[in-house]
């Protein structure tokens, strides 16, 4: 009885992704061609991506100094051997 499962459920997993990927890469090509200023588009990513950077570093350090307090605050060796 249950030999029937795994055709049925891939069958519908198979045409489920297919159909999502259909309407993805559908609403992806309309959204290319509504947007017609590329240029400003790519300047605002960039910006974007830096700013998000940057804030990623800073934590990253904040977080690394922070550490650091603390364990001196705890007083744990943190010589290198």
């Amino acid at each position: 009885m249950t030999d029937w499962f795994p055709i049925v459920f891939f069958t519908f997993k198979i045409v489920a992704l297919s159909i999502g990927m259909f309407f993805a890469i559908k609403w992806h090509y309309d959204q290319g061609k509504k947007h017609e200023d590329k240029k400003q588009e790519k300047r605002a990513v960039l910006r974007a991506t830096g700013v998000v950077a940057a804030v990623f570093v800073l934590l990253l350090v904040g977080l690394g100094l922070l550490t650091y307090v603390f364990a001196t605050k705890l007083g744990l060796d943190l010589r290198l051997p």
